[in-house]
């Protein structure tokens, strides 16, 4: 669970209290908050364990910080802080104020202080049940730091993304293409692109022959199958290495869809 100190929980409570004053969550409503939680995160905010401090959203916001893992308490910390730069922006205001980079200290604290591998390169690139509830589950299994239990659906994550990579540019992917083969269609098409240069299309390829290896790990070193998994560090360091690749793969992308829309207004 989160360790805060009382200074940690007056800064969320008064970082939160914006627009409305100390008491609100943002310009969550209760029906709103309730989906907050529940759409984005596949937690029902109004269980009884985060009602330890009271039942109004600021308690029950509180309650979840105290007893959830801090790497899940730093992924909602993170997203109200979205929403809250998103009213400031609406209304025009002042740009993030003084309690913004300590609330940021606080997201980071939370997450470097456990240790655990992040989730950020998890991308809901498309609006589909299987996916989020794909995602979901990696959430739930990395916020407890079990990454070897997690391998087998980062497997079937990395299998939809480039799928559906593939698919953008119209390029054929037969649903018995191993990951490594999806990749390196993948990486042609960038090439084709003249999105790689150097360095980095070096990397893109000896990531053609990472995938070959991860496939091989989630057939016979994950719970996809009664076989012996990998002990935790090994399964960690796969993790983040995949997870990194997969956050160069999500920043490329960022930039091509840029360049389209760019395109598209001229």
């Amino acid at each position: 669970m989160a360790q805060l100190k009382r200074s940690d929980v007056r800064l969320i409570e008064n970082f939160v209290s914006y627009p409305n004053g100390i008491g609100y969550v943002i310009e969550h409503s209760d029906r709103t908050f309730s989906e907050f939680f529940s759409d984005e995160f596949k937690i029902e905010i109004y269980d009884l364990r985060y009602a330890s401090r009271g039942t109004s959203k600021r308690h029950r916001l509180i309650g979840f910080c105290e007893v959830e893992h801090p790497v899940l308490v730093a992924r909602v910390l993170r997203r109200l802080r979205e929403q809250r730069l998103q009213v400031l922006k609406r209304r025009r205001e002042a740009e993030p104020d003084a309690f913004d980079d300590e609330f940021v200290a606080l997201i980071s604290s939370l997450e470097g202080g456990a240790d655990n591998p992040s989730t950020d390169a998890l991308d809901r690139y498309i609006v589909e049940r299987t996916l989020d509830e794909l995602i979901a589950d990696l959430e739930r299994t990395i916020a407890a730091n079990k990454p070897e239990a997690a391998l087998d659906h980062l497997h079937t994550y990395c299998m939809k993304k480039f799928a559906h990579l593939l698919s953008e540019r119209g390029i054929e992917c037969g649903p018995s293409e191993p990951l490594n083969a999806r990749f390196g269609k993948y990486r042609n098409a960038l090439n084709a692109e003249k999105s790689l240069h150097g360095l980095s299309d070096h990397a893109m390829k000896n990531a053609v022959a990472m995938f070959e290896k991860f496939n091989d790990i989630r057939n016979n070193r994950s719970l996809a199958h009664d076989r012996e998994i990998l002990a935790h560090a090994e399964a960690r360091y796969v993790y983040d290495v995949v997870c990194a690749l997969l956050r160069f793969v999500k920043t490329l992308e960022a930039g091509r869809f840029e360049a389209i829309r760019a395109g598209s207004a001229s």
